[in-house]
């Protein structure tokens, strides 16, 4: 068994605002193991981000507040640390690659300078050092040194996910979080971000949490995989059981979804409706009222998340047995 690097229990956040409380994060649960890569999957507000700035400790408080749960890295609980020790953590130990380059970069910077800060900050090198570091990092992810004194406005969009990708392992962390690295790329360029990160991984034995909402992303660089939908993780597995042996119906949805090169369908089949408001979640399970087998008991009682096959897990009544047989048909 590969040991565990990162391990949250049942963390929750909320964010308290004039308008009501956001139940942007309820009870996560989620392991990562070192040298592993962990996709975090599902639609646009279902608190993957959120997840991943509470384990960085860059929820913005106020309004947002951890209100429960632990985030154990090492078997320490990051979550007890003060601001002064999360910053000696932060960059070193656990890193993240930012959704938009154009917003984590400083535009009145030269990127040599914002990569050799990070590394000045943690590894007591001097000005020259750090420096020279920086560029080694630059050319680490195929940007030529002598691009290292320009100004993030003379990159593409993909240079520029480069160079956040060259800050975030400047200082080699044992956690990397990337939260949507390819989306605002084209598809050449996506494809080179995801092997130079496969590349990076490899070489510096580096665990992996992946936030994206694009599967064929998780099918190409994770080992597991989480389902996320209104602040909960609804299904968990190995990369082959959530891509051979979906098992709940927003799982299911999401691969519906997508168009598939092996059948022939006039239409997709998208899954209907909005993902609810965090400031309103509905009664039961939370998909419930977009999901097309639910039945009473979905609308008053919230389903167990429960292991099915040997690390497979999902939290659905039809495989608790509550719901009748005819119904787990609609599922095969």
């Amino acid at each position: 068994m590969q040991k565990k690097l990162l391990e949250i229990k049942d963390l929750t956040i909320k964010f308290h605002t004039d308008d009501g409380v956001v139940e942007a994060v309820n009870k996560v649960s989620l392991t990562v193991h070192e040298g592993e890569t962990l996709g975090i999957v599902g639609e646009t507000g279902a608190g993957k981000t959120t997840t991943a700035l509470g384990i960085m400790g860059l929820v913005d408080c106020p309004p947002g507040r951890i209100e429960g749960g632990k985030i154990m890295l090492n078997d320490q609980d990051i979550l007890q640390l003060d601001e002064d020790e999360f910053r000696k953590l932060r960059g070193k130990e656990i890193s993240m690659i930012f959704q938009d380059p154009m917003t984590a970069l400083n535009p009145v910077f030269t990127v040599v300078d914002q990569i050799a800060e990070v590394i000045a900050n943690h590894q007591q090198l001097g000005e020259k050092e750090a420096e020279q570091k920086a560029i080694e990092m630059l050319e680490l992810v195929r940007i030529p040194a002598e691009r290292a004194y320009e100004y993030p406005h003379q990159f593409s969009g993909g240079m520029k996910q480069r160079v956040v990708i060259a800050i975030a392992l400047a200082c080699n962390p044992r956690l990397l979080i990337a939260d949507e690295p390819t989306t605002a790329l084209d598809v050449t360029i996506q494809a080179q971000v995801l092997e130079l990160m496969k590349d990076l991984k490899t070489r510096s034995k580096t665990s992996m949490m992946l936030i994206t909402h694009d599967l064929g992303v998780v099918s190409e660089i994770c080992d597991q995989v989480a389902i996320m939908y209104a602040g909960e993780i609804v299904e968990s597995g190995s990369l082959e059981d959530i891509f051979e042996n979906p098992l709940h119906p927003y799982t299911n949805g999401l691969f519906g979804s997508i168009p598939d090169i092996d059948k022939e369908v006039e239409f997709l089949s998208p899954i209907e409706g909005l993902v609810p408001d965090p400031s309103d979640l509905p009664k039961g399970c939370k998909f419930h009222p977009r999901c097309k087998y639910a039945q009473h008991l979905c609308s008053v009682e919230e389903p167990a998340f429960q292991e099915y096959s040997p690390g497979h897990y999902a939290k659905c009544f039809v495989y608790e047995g509550k719901l009748p047989a005819k119904e787990v048909k609609k599922y095969e």
